[in-house]
């Protein structure tokens, strides 16, 4: 497996700088479903806010660019099931990215909800609001 990191993701959707563009493509479609790439939560995190907030793009734009990566095999989440749920609320305007990802992990964790102060996590069905 081949690591791939949030700035290798940013400018392979961005393509905001042409030669690092052609060189994540490269690394990108070197992965193969026997040596996939690996994308940790935390670089699809960084990959959703950087794209957010730093270059502006709209919900529907993130997922619509990140989506497809979710269906490859030569591309490995760690934890996908969670990815999955989370880019679905945030398209749909129902949860930031971060926070319904992290209620979902502890779900799948065996969490029977996660303890939040945050009002906006606390209305997804994996938080409570303490």
């Amino acid at each position: 497996m081949l690591g791939i990191d949030s700035n290798v993701l940013i400018r392979f959707l961005t393509k905001d700088d042409e030669a690092q563009a052609q060189r994540a493509l490269a690394i990108l479609t070197s992965c193969t479903a026997k040596k996939p790439g690996f994308i940790s939560t935390i670089v699809a995190v960084e990959v959703f806010w950087t794209r957010r907030l730093g270059y502006g793009y709209s919900r529907q734009e993130i997922c619509s660019a990140f989506a497809p990566l979710l269906h490859l095999e030569e591309i490995c989440f760690e934890h996908l099931q969670a990815v999955q749920y989370a880019c679905h609320l945030y398209q749909t305007g129902r949860a930031d990215f971060a926070d319904a990802l992290l209620g979902r992990i502890g779900k799948l964790a065996g969490c029977d909800v996660t303890s939040t102060f945050d009002q906006k996590a606390a209305a997804l069905a994996d938080f409570t609001e303490i």
